[in-house]
């Protein structure tokens, strides 16, 4: 995503920075005032036990009231301290949590759970004596961005919606964007965003291993009939915000709802966070403008109209489903024939040094094939968790548009196509003077060779 080249739209951006802070006076901290926290214990979905902070104006009276839905991962109430603190002073009761544990990992998730843990927050605010039980509403961050609408749509104890960084494609679709952008932003050219963002996403899919993988916010969304305030960064590098801005809002007027706002903070990344790396970093400090908004927007009070929607880099792409030759059985099936070859070749030898045998023709270049590729596909596949579970964001040092371990592991795969070709011919010459056993085993290990072409060439390592 780029800034405008043009200086019209950034004077609209200056002025529409000096508009929200006149607007939203209503919605700004009030000066000299302290929160104080509380910490509590409450039931979510199945009798869970979930435990929160809620933060609170020292002002006496009745408020309107946010139970914070934090995103992606096994979050810990403290992630969203600044934001509950940042609305407290503002007027406004918070309720932030640890989310739940049991029933939630990288590679298992239910929204539907996570909706009833929020809807149980909401409960425990509206039964507090400082909360006004007519005014409480969910704030989602990202991942709770689905979880807040998810919890909206069933319950009308909830007053108001507010979404940071929500997404309107289905997760799989956004992360193939993110991964994206972060790669680029990495300066990665060459076979490894495609890799990424289409082959390995996919077969993580079809693996199981992506949790909530097709989810579809769109039809949750058209039940949503609350007022809904959706914020956005304009340097957010992970939600598709252009994208998701148009499909959460057709998704609302196609349900009838006539009570929604999309606002985009100045400057602000995923989380309207503050970035000094064009929102690829994650500093602490909130940027200026959001709070003010959604504190506004839950007081009743003008809304600021934000910064000029920006330009998305790029359009995410609908993920095709795993081809016959794709399956996950096919995957397995290449990776047992490479574990019997590679893997299986020490072991082999060994047996022939304990029988006395004499050393084999062939040795060397089998020897080399088997060593090269164990390493190439254990390496590959150590490779690629690490960067899905770092969501691409830890690139490293490149070297010509590719990062140094994804061109070392190119590299030895190069080499693995050339110890195949070496160890056919050495095979042929020598066929004859070979025991049964060896010829079958040869066999096997340049079956496995001829099979690691094309599944490495459909990984990406023998690509450009």
């Amino acid at each position: 995503m780029r800034h405008p080249t043009v200086k019209a739209p950034r004077a609209l951006a200056f002025i529409a920075v000096l508009v929200m802070a006149v607007v939203t006076v209503g919605g700004a901290p009030v000066a000299g005032a302290v929160t104080r926290g509380t910490d509590v214990t409450f039931a979510g979905s199945g009798g869970t036990a979930l435990y929160g902070t809620v933060l609170a104006p020292r002002q006496a009276g009745r408020h309107p009231a946010l139970v914070l839905v934090p995103g992606a991962g096994p979050t810990k109430r403290a992630e969203l301290r600044l934001q509950a603190e940042a609305f407290a002073e503002r007027g406004i009761v918070t309720l932030i949590y640890d989310k739940r544990t049991e029933g939630y990992s990288s590679f298992h998730r239910d929204y539907s759970v996570l909706a009833e843990d929020a809807l149980a927050g909401v409960r425990t605010l509206r039964a507090r004596a400082d909360v006004d039980p007519g005014r409480v509403g969910v704030w989602g961050l990202s991942e709770g961005a689905w979880v807040a609408s998810l919890a909206a749509a069933r319950s009308a104890d909830v007053a108001k919606v507010v979404t940071v960084g929500a997404v309107g494609l289905p997760p799989s679709r956004q992360q193939a964007w993110a991964y994206g952008q972060y790669l680029r932003h990495g300066g990665v050219r060459g076979s490894l965003p495609g890799m990424m963002q289409d082959t390995g996403i996919r077969q993580l899919v079809g693996a199981g291993l992506f949790p909530e993988a097709t989810y579809d916010p769109v039809p949750v969304w058209e039940r949503v009939g609350q007022p809904v305030l959706n914020l956005w960064g304009t340097l957010d590098r992970e939600a598709a915000p252009a994208e998701s801005a148009r499909i959460i809002g057709a998704a609302l007027d196609r349900g009838g709802n006539r009570h929604h706002l999309t606002r985009f903070v100045p400057d602000a990344r995923h989380n309207l966070h503050i970035t000094s790396d064009n929102g690829f970093d994650r500093p602490d400090p909130l940027a200026p403008g959001g709070a003010d908004m959604a504190a506004a927007f839950v007081k009743g009070e003008p809304v600021a109209p934000g910064a000029p929607r920006p330009e998305q880099d790029g359009t995410s792409r609908e993920l095709a489903p795993l081809a016959w030759y794709e399956n996950g059985w096919g995957q397995l099936a290449a990776l047992a024939l490479f574990a019997l070859a590679f893997l299986g070749h020490p072991v082999a030898a060994a047996v022939r040094r304990l029988r006395g045998t004499a050393p084999l023709p062939t040795r060397r270049p089998a020897r080399t094939l088997a060593a090269l590729g164990a390493t190439t596909v254990l390496g590959c596949l150590a490779y690629f968790a690490f960067m899905a579970l770092t969501a691409a964001n830890l690139v490293g040092p490149t070297l010509l548009g590719r990062p140094l371990l994804w061109l070392l592991l190119q590299l030895l795969a190069t080499a693995t196509v050339a110890a195949t070709a070496f160890t056919a011919i050495s095979f042929h010459r020598h066929h004859a003077g070979l025991a049964p056993g060896t010829r079958a085993h040869l066999w096997l290990q340049l079956s496995a060779g001829a099979v690691f072409i094309p599944w490495a060439a459909y990984w990406g390592l023998l690509l450009p």
